[in-house]
């Protein structure tokens, strides 16, 4: 299937997806803090910091797949405008989000980052995992310039203009108002 039929926008490159990664990078190293600072509390010094670090593996492998399958985004490619989609245009699955996910950490030390720097060479930017895993990053166009609304209501007579407004504390007019 050709991109102009599948309504394809244009592939993320190299650098998009090495800057949303960082975002993410941020994100992870966050929740492994917080993930530390809660096992040492919990479990002390000692079993504290391998716990934690369990717990950070896991969630840098359930971030990803989760959020690709629900939205298609991480947080950092939400900030750069990129998604992750299935090569059909669709929603990639759970279950090939998770593959993406694993391929994509293991990667990284097994092929010392050339798999990842293998989407910047190709034609489509299609990294290793995203072969594996079936799916393509696709960039999405800008956002459309949203025109305000007008803040002015529009000139009226001054014949039809009150003297006097009646805001929401001032007394009704049926009320006599004390001397007091």
């Amino acid at each position: 299937m050709n991109e102009a039929a599948s309504g394809a926008l244009l592939p993320a490159g190299f650098w998009v997806r090495l800057v949303a990664f960082a975002i993410d990078l941020v994100v992870i190293a966050v929740a492994q803090f917080l993930l530390q600072v809660i096992a040492v509390a919990r479990l002390g010094r000692e079993g504290g910091p391998s716990a934690a670090g369990f717990f950070a593996f896991v969630f840098a492998v359930a971030y990803p797949t989760v959020l690709h399958a629900i939205a298609g985004q991480t947080l950092g490619k939400l900030a750069m405008r990129v998604r992750v989609v299935a090569l059909d245009g669709e929603a990639l699955p759970l279950g090939a989000s998770f593959l993406r996910a694993v391929v994509f950490w293991a990667a990284l030390p097994l092929t010392f980052g050339i798999g990842h720097i293998v989407g910047g060479l190709r034609k489509d930017k299609r990294a290793f995992h995203d072969l594996l895993a079936g799916s393509r990053t696709e960039r999405l166009p800008p956002a459309a310039v949203r025109r305000l609304p007008d803040v002015m209501p529009p000139p009226v007579a001054s014949s039809e203009v009150p003297l006097v407004s009646q805001g929401p504390f001032s007394p009704p007019e049926s009320e006599p108002r004390s001397g007091g």
